[in-house]
């Protein structure tokens, strides 16, 4: 009979013309979630986290069963027709990368069958790669039962920095143990890509400095002391998880944009796969919470132009400290 699904075969299922495979799989070990689960809630607020990754390059982490998560940016072959796609050149490794747009409903729905549990759009949208649209500062706290609790206090330390030349920002869990800072930025403003990652440098350094006990810049982890680290490298070409995007951690937690007045009231743990629908209901929280945007302080480019990039410094510290140690063992 027509309709019916041949004896031993799961009946196939689809979503928005998108074909669905093993959707009671579990999504990954200590997911607390099944594939179909991941699909729903993407489904669910697909209107929420589409606006972020529209017209931007996106990355994102897949988990296969049996297999450990790994990142994809480059397209595979067998990509349907549908999914919009940019090359952008990857000068790292010297090759043009075939980078998807998640531009609409099908195609986020296509990634969930890939089993993409998290979506990392680039900071510029496709061919406006010279006007980065956020400042953003990625607050990493230390490992610990308290880290949260330190990454929400490292959280108002930007936020004071960022008031202090008239700047304003909107966080969000990053879904993990952190806490994301986002400025929106005015496209307007003529600051170059380098020096918005100028600006981010001094914004995590004047943070730092209202509080050194408690946060820290150093980019080398043997240097942080237990504090948590001010991540200004989200610049440039970099990625960040995207606002509602699932992460591969234990429950499943997405990244949820949270009112700056509830901050310290609240836990990763709250917002998962499963629980994060009912809590939007039908609010865009993170799109309520963003300020306008603005242009960055001059101040901040020019302080931010005499700190060095933390990577490079970072390399240079730790050939140094080989030298000396191969000196000291001579």
């Amino acid at each position: 009979m027509a309709g019916r699904a041949s004896k031993g075969k799961a009946p196939k299922e689809t979503r928005h013309g998108v074909d669905l495979t093993n959707l009671d799989q579990p999504l990954f070990d200590g997911a607390e979630a099944s594939k179909r689960d991941l699909v729903d809630y993407l489904d669910a607020v697909h209107d929420r986290i589409l606006p972020g990754l529209r017209d931007r390059p996106l990355s994102v982490i897949r988990v296969r069963p049996g297999q450990p998560p790994f990142m994809q940016k480059n397209l595979p072959k067998y990509t349907p027709d549908f999914v919009a796609t940019t090359t952008v050149w990857a000068e790292a490794s010297h090759r043009e990368i075939n980078y998807a747009l998640c531009n609409d409903l099908p195609t986020l729905i296509w990634f969930a069958n890939q089993r993409a549990v998290e979506y990392h759009p680039t900071l510029f949208t496709d061919g406006n790669w010279q006007h980065p649209s956020h400042l953003i500062l990625d607050l990493d706290p230390p490992e610990g039962t308290e880290a949260f609790d330190l990454a929400v206090k490292a959280a108002h330390l930007v936020r004071q920095a960022l008031a202090d030349v008239g700047m304003a920002g909107a966080v969000k869990t990053s879904g993990s143990k952190g806490v994301h800072v986002f400025v929106p930025l005015d496209p307007g403003d003529a600051a170059t890509p380098e020096d918005i990652a100028a600006a981010t440098r001094a914004v995590a350094r004047r943070a730092e400095q209202i509080d050194p006990a408690l946060a820290t810049t150093a980019y080398i982890k043997e240097d942080r002391e237990g504090k948590v680290f001010l991540d200004s490298t989200r610049a440039g070409g970099a990625t960040v998880v995207a606002a509602y995007s699932p992460r591969v951690r234990p429950g499943t937690p997405v990244s949820f944009p949270v009112p700056w007045d509830e901050l310290d009231s609240v836990s990763p743990k709250d917002f998962t796969v499963r629980s994060a629908p009912g809590l939007l209901k039908d609010g865009d929280p993170w799109a309520e919470l963003l300020p306008e945007p603005q242009r960055i302080d001059p101040g901040l480019i020019e302080l931010g132009h005499t700190i060095p990039v933390a990577r490079v410094a970072a390399m240079h510290e730790g050939k140094r400290r080989k030298r000396a140690a191969e000196k000291a063992s001579e």
